[in-house]
This record gives structure tokens, sequence and C-alpha cells, in this order.
């Protein structure tokens, strides 16, 4: 809501100013008359003239700006098949992800975050480890496990998986009772 909120303040910042640009610039060249008499020697007015046509530009880009539509916030990957399209969520890849790196033995707790580039799927996953297993063999097998799962089951290339650990699971310290 915040974002819908935020573009239309831009787009409706950068209109104003358009408009008010456009208004001086006509106003300088007396192309509109006003009861006020201003005179500007001609390097003044070439500046001001050279500054609301900067101006000008600014707001034309912050317009399309505001206008255009995110690429950075794609909610699915489209994939076109001789059958039509396919659409997959980016949480349904995040969940696919979990279940891959939940797979290895020795990890606990993983978090993924999935992004879509040029050259495929970039997933960051985040897991504490339980500290029985080598980190290297530990995270390789994340790795490959995660990339081969992901594409075998959704078709799309995985550029990259970062995988970073948070901690090492300290094992549960069980009190006894004595009576």
């Amino acid at each position: 809501m915040a974002k819908i909120v935020d573009r239309l303040l831009l787009f409706l910042y950068s209109l104003t100013i358009l408009i008010l640009s456009i208004l001086a610039i006509l106003l300088l060249s007396r192309s509109i008359r006003v009861p006020i008499d201003f005179r500007f020697d001609l390097p003044t007015m070439s500046i001001l003239v050279a500054g609301l046509a900067v101006l000008i530009l600014i707001s034309l880009r912050m317009l399309y700006v505001s206008l255009r539509r995110s690429r950075a916030n794609l909610h699915s990957v489209d994939q076109r098949t001789d059958l039509g399209e396919i659409q997959i969520s980016l949480e349904t890849i995040e969940n696919l992800s979990l279940k891959a790196a939940s797979r290895v033995r020795g990890v606990k707790d993983p978090r993924t975050r999935i992004r879509m580039t040029d050259p495929g799927l970039v997933i960051e996953i985040r897991t504490v480890v339980d500290g029985e297993y080598p980190i290297p063999a530990l995270t390789a097998e994340i790795q490959r496990g995660v990339k081969e799962f992901v594409h075998e089951i959704t078709g799309i290339p995985v550029a990259s998986v970062s995988v970073y650990i948070a901690g090492v699971m300290q094992p549960q310290a069980f009190k006894s009772r004595v009576e």
C-alpha cells in the first residue's frame, strides 16, 4: 500500500513541477500575457530557460518512473510452452527451495529468498546447522541439492544458490529431576 501512495505522490509532484516549468517558460517567452512587467537580459533569460528545460526533463523522467511497471516486483516467473503460458509464483519456488534444503542432513530452520535475474533464479538460503557435519561439505550439498531440485521441478534455470550459515544449533540440555 505504501508503494502505491509513494508512486501516486511522485506522479502528482512530477506533474506539478512539469506544468509549472512549462508555464514559466511560456511567461518568459511572453507567450502568456500577465499584468506584471518583468524583463531579463539575454544571459539571465538563457540560464532561466535552460534550468526550466532541465526541470522539465527531470519531471518527465519521474513521471515515467511513477507510471511504469516495476520488473523488480515480479511475483511469478512466466514461461511459454507449445500449449500456452505457465506462471510459477516466487512463493512456490521458495517452498521448493526450503524442501530441498531441509532434506540435507544437518540443516535446521532454513529460510529462503528468491530473485529473478536474466541468467536465471538467484536463491539465497539462510540456515542454522547442527554442528555434526563439516560446513563446506554441507553447504556444497545444499547448493547442489537446491539447484538440481528447483530446476528439475520447475524447469527454470538456477543461476546461483548462496548459503549463509547463521549459527550452530546448541544441543538441548535436559535437567534431571532428583527426588
